[in-house]
């Protein structure tokens, strides 16, 4: 089934996905990778204030390159998202209602996903330059000294994406 999908982002708008759904999402997201998330749940352990609000937000598991002249962003492909599966739940639990990246996910992830209500939409790796095309805005807000991996405010319209894991456990990684 084919969806279109506006901010904003609460989990209400992801209980009908299933996985294995085609969406096209607009609106406000967060592009962030491993050290952003490191440092992000470093600060939730020492009860200091997140630079960016997680509840209701979807974050993109890619580190955009610097825009070329007369464009928002660079190449923007999706980076493979276990690596950010330590640090998943902790973010899932203050309100994250979507995540995107590549590959599956671990069962911790999908079980703490799944009874939070987040959904986990797959991007297609190796169409970075697609899907920068459907990025209309970028802006670094945080972690600025982290370069690429710092995190990126992105406006996105019509960005193609596929439920991996919805909100009901379903899985497109997992064969039944």
């Amino acid at each position: 089934m084919k969806h279109r999908i506006k901010e904003p982002f609460t989990k209400d708008k992801f209980s009908g996905l299933r996985a294995g759904d085609s969406v096209l999402l607009t609106g406000t997201i967060y592009a962030a990778r491993d050290a952003a998330h490191k440092r992000l749940v470093g600060m939730i352990e020492e009860g200091q204030e997140l630079p960016i609000e997680i509840r209701n937000q979807i974050i993109y598991y890619a580190g955009p390159t610097p825009a070329r002249p007369g464009h928002p962003i660079g190449s923007a492909g999706p980076t493979t998202s276990y690596r950010m599966d330590s640090f998943t739940p902790q973010l899932l639990k203050l309100g994250l209602s979507g995540m995107i990246g590549k590959g599956p996910r671990n069962d911790e992830v999908k079980r703490t996903a799944a009874e939070c209500g987040a959904v986990y939409f797959a991007a297609i790796g190796g169409a970075a330059a697609l899907i920068s095309q459907s990025i209309k805005e970028a802006e670094v807000v945080a972690f600025a000294e982290l370069g690429t991996e710092s995190i990126h405010r992105l406006y996105v319209e019509d960005m193609p994406l596929i439920v991996a894991c919805d909100a009901e456990g379903g899985d497109i990684y997992v064969r039944k």
